[in-house]
């Protein structure tokens, strides 16, 4: 019996999760000089860990079983991921503060709502290309 520790999908999709976001907690300490707890599970910022993790799901599927239906299915998520990460998360996130700068300027005093503001195409990018390259690592670490 073989160990999930050892499974190809498994192991890319612990990786490219944990260590993304890693990398984006330590981008956000870089800038910010601070962290919280909400950064470790935070949407938005580089990379883009749907990107990484959906990307390299597709790419250790397709390098360990090729064109099987499972690559096809898992394609599709990525696709859907990417475009969600650039499209409405981004604008909504958009949206979000423009309402709260709104709502400064007429003194409504509330608490401030933490909204996300998606990714930008380079974060997006970069996000698929760190997925795709744990993938080829962890293909080329097991065979």
């Amino acid at each position: 019996m073989n160990s999930i520790w050892t499974n190809p999908p498994f192991l890319t999709l612990v990786i490219t999760a944990g260590i993304g976001q890693l990398i984006k907690v330590i981008i956000f300490y870089i800038k910010s000089r601070r962290v919280h707890l909400i950064d470790m599970v935070a949407t938005g910022g580089m990379p883009s860990t749907h990107c990484a993790t959906t990307a390299g799901l597709a790419t250790i599927i397709y390098l360990t079983e090729g064109t099987t239906t499972a690559f096809f299915i898992a394609l599709s998520i990525a696709f859907i991921i990417t475009v969600d990460a650039l499209g409405v998360r981004r604008t909504a996130g958009e949206e979000g503060q423009i309402i709260h700068r709104l709502l400064q300027k007429v003194h409504f005093k509330i608490k401030e709502p933490y909204y996300s503001l998606g990714h930008t195409p380079v974060q997006v990018l970069v996000g698929i290309l760190f997925g795709i390259v744990v993938a080829v690592g962890v293909n080329g670490l097991l065979s």
